[in-house]
């Protein structure tokens, strides 16, 4: 937990107590960052006011919150929410998250879902003048708006597909190698079907001519004729495994256990860093795009905060929390202030490479890519046949 030895403002220490009280409670892991601790040495970050911000632990950039924090004035007290949105709602909904956190970021989705049970509210876009140089695509993602409301600020965007040995397959460039029987055993998909789902669906709506309007929203029917499909491959032994987190992610391609498998393009950086000859793909079918997006939980609105979380989300639009984070991750936040913000701070990141992050996700989503869609209408029907898949 934090040290604090009396240099909190009130604001400050009330969010201090409640991450005390989450500790002892176990709710959750927390990592507060520099920038919230009592014992800054800027000035601007001791008294920046703070938030409790309830996020995927990739959105964390450590202890350069603490810088983020002396330039925009509001520290967040970052926790992982562990990426999961079906707990996240059920401890929005039931639990007692929102007396606890103040700003989420969840995987892009669940917004509706989230806004009808009163759980988050509006932001005001007017106090996020930040928000105007985000690119019109981003803010054109379909799960951010409910009822005319925006609810939810494109923050992290990419967009995945097919990790390859060139080595072993040449050129890769249609998920159907994904399901090519020359391959049975050295192929692999995700254990989780807000990825695995959607690829699959891509792959039967784009190459197999199938009957599937929107891959991201499968109806009753295009749902069991996707899972129907997978399923009769696992049981021909097409998928050496369903991978499950990062380490085991990165461990098949570094232990060359497979060929090909659909997944997160950060590994295919894990992989050359081992040495090893491995691609990321632009298939015929299209990407699956995904959006990481902030929302303001009701809490904050509640407790007074809410102008503060405003500011603080417009300071991740600024430029700095983009070159931190494509550094650290190679995620992308969608606007022309990151490399602005490089441009002007050349002894902090190169320009050159913020540009060229942030033209190689520009690409993808200027070709053909299919959402993400955590909560999908038919979400418990998903729910159910991932499980026969797993049983199969």
């Amino acid at each position: 937990m934090a040290k604090h030895g009396g240099i909190f403002s009130s604001a400050r220490h009330s969010n201090v107590q409640r991450r005390e009280f989450l500790k002892l409670m176990g709710a959750g892991s927390v990592a507060l960052s520099a920038g919230s601790l009592g014992l800054a040495s800027s000035a601007a970050a001791q008294d920046a006011a703070t938030v409790a911000f309830w996020a995927t632990a990739t959105l964390d950039i450590g202890d350069k919150w603490k810088a983020f924090a002396t330039q925009n004035g509001v520290a967040p007290e970052f926790t992982d929410n562990g990426n999961d949105i079906g707990p996240v709602i059920a401890r929005l909904a039931a639990g007692n998250a929102n007396d606890l956190f103040d700003v989420g970021g969840f995987q892009g989705g669940a917004e509706k879902e989230l806004a009808r049970q009163g759980v988050i509210i509006p932001w005001d876009l007017t106090k996020i003048p930040n928000y105007e140089s985000v690119w019109q695509w981003a803010k054109d993602i379909p799960y951010l708006k409910h009822e005319g409301k925006q609810y939810s600020i494109p923050t992290v965007v990419n967009a995945d597909s097919i990790i390859y040995r060139p080595d072993k397959l040449g050129k890769v460039d249609s998920y159907g190698v994904i399901f090519d029987p020359k391959l049975k055993g050295r192929v692999a998909m995700e254990d989780a079907w807000i990825n695995s789902a959607i690829f699959t669906a891509m792959y039967l709506k784009e190459s197999e001519n199938k009957p599937i309007v929107e891959p991201g929203n499968l109806t009753e029917s295009e749902l069991g004729l996707v899972m129907e499909f997978l399923i009769k491959h696992k049981k021909d032994g097409q998928f050496r495994t369903f991978w499950n987190g990062w380490e085991q992610g990165v461990q098949l391609v570094a232990d060359q256990e497979v060929d090909a498998m659909t997944g997160w393009e950060p590994i295919v950086y894990e992989g050359r860093k081992r040495g090893l000859q491995v691609e990321y793909a632009a298939p015929v079918e299209g990407y699956e795009a995904w959006g990481n997006n902030t929302v303001l939980l009701k809490g904050a609105g509640d407790r007074g905060v809410s102008d503060t979380a405003h500011k603080f989300v417009n300071g991740l639009l600024g430029g700095f929390y983009g070159c931190e984070l494509g550094q650290a991750r190679g995620y992308l936040v969608p606007t022309d202030n990151n490399l602005a913000y490089a441009k002007a701070h050349p002894d902090e990141y190169k320009a050159d490479e913020v540009e060229k992050l942030a033209e190689h996700v520009k690409a993808k989503f200027a070709g053909k890519v299919y959402w993400q869609n955590t909560r999908p209408d038919n979400f418990q029907l998903y729910e159910e046949w991932w499980q026969k898949l797993r049983n199969a």
